[in-house]
């Protein structure tokens, strides 16, 4: 898109509105289904202790697919032959977790299946990513499709606490909107970066402490999808530094807690409460620190991964990144301390 042209200015408008109005019809018309046939029990993983209405990923998915529809309608020079595919494979993923959130799907199919979608989407996609030009594409493919499922999962680990995904995904979207906009980073990636804003934004009232609605893994796994697939287009137009920046704080926070509990000889993929985030609650920070904290973080993440992106520069993009490691490990070690009133 071109910043000057009114017409793409107000697209760039009407997209994220369309799609946080879009989404907040939708919870209000599908809530009375979904605490009829959707709720999500307090488990090892809560932190709520009251059954709950889940399933909102429902809404924010088809609001983010409407207002990506709304950019190809309106001849939004961003839109490409991917997105399409892209959604495609969110939609897939969004099936996997709306099955899972009524009756769990073991670990072992629950992955194969995500690790097809995810091969799918690779394979569909042209061969146009190389980040790694001095290994076989097809290793290069391996990595990403590996990478994916992490990311993908990671974002659905860190799915336990009210606001946390918009805490994490808001500024994330918004900053991805922007670099896409300004033509700092692809263009195809701002029909669905402007759409999941304007989702968040939709879903974020019925998800404030204490949630009245959660989003689900409908939700969470093709958000980790679709996020994961604009990072991935940052990173490929030489923009890897601030693709690791942006989710800096969810890749640190499941990542050190899977490896802890690896060490310690745990079953991982059983549902616990030893993230940082949900430590926190339980050392005396409240819901709203916790989301506050987190999305304060993730301010100065995007403000690093903008700078990174703007300045071509090796020094730039390690001082970046040693600087958002820091905020981030001292986040963590805050949330791992009892709070002192």
């Amino acid at each position: 898109m071109i910043a000057s042209d009114p017409h793409h200015v107000l697209l760039a408008l009407a997209i994220p509105v369309a799609a946080a109005l879009i989404c907040a019809c939708l919870i209000i018309a599908l809530r009375p289904l979904l605490q009829r046939y959707a709720l999500a029990r307090p488990n090892a993983r809560s932190s709520h202790s009251v059954p709950t209405p889940q399933g909102g990923g429902i809404a924010v998915m088809l609001a983010v697919a409407t207002g990506a529809a709304l950019a190809g309608v309106s001849g939004g020079s961003g839109v490409d032959g991917a997105i399409p595919i892209v959604l495609a494979a969110a939609f897939c993923m969004a099936t996997i977790g709306m099955v899972d959130d009524l009756r769990p799907i073991p670990v072992i199919p629950r992955l194969t299946l995500q690790t097809a979608t995810i091969v799918f989407l690779f394979a569909a996609l042209p061969s146009q990513i190389r980040m790694l030009e001095s290994i076989p594409i097809w290793l290069e493919r391996a990595l990403l499709v590996l990478g994916l499922v992490w990311f993908i999962n990671l974002v659905n680990f860190m799915d336990g606490l009210d606001w946390m995904t918009v805490a994490e995904m808001l500024p994330l979207a918004v900053t991805l909107s922007g670099l896409a906009y300004f033509g700092v980073a692809p263009s195809s990636i701002l029909p669905v970066a402007l759409a999941l804003t304007g989702a968040l934004l939709g879903f974020t009232p019925f998800n404030r402490p204490v949630a009245r609605l959660f989003l689900g893994d409908v939700g969470s796994l093709p958000i980790g999808l679709l996020t994961g697939w604009c990072l991935i287009e940052l990173a490929n137009q030489q923009h890897l530094v601030a693709a690791v920046l942006l989710p800096l704080y969810y890749l640190a926070d499941a990542t050190i807690t899977l490896l802890r509990r690896l060490i310690s000889g745990e079953r991982f993929w059983d549902a616990h409460r030893s993230h940082f985030y949900q430590r926190a609650t339980d050392n005396g920070f409240s819901v709203r620190d916790v989301v506050g904290n987190v999305f304060l973080t993730n301010l100065l993440l995007a403000a690093l991964a903008i700078v990174s992106a703007l300045i071509p520069s090796t020094s730039v993009d390690v001082i970046a990144l040693i600087l958002g490691s820091l905020a981030v490990m001292a986040l963590l070690v805050r949330f791992s301390r009892r709070r002192v009133a």
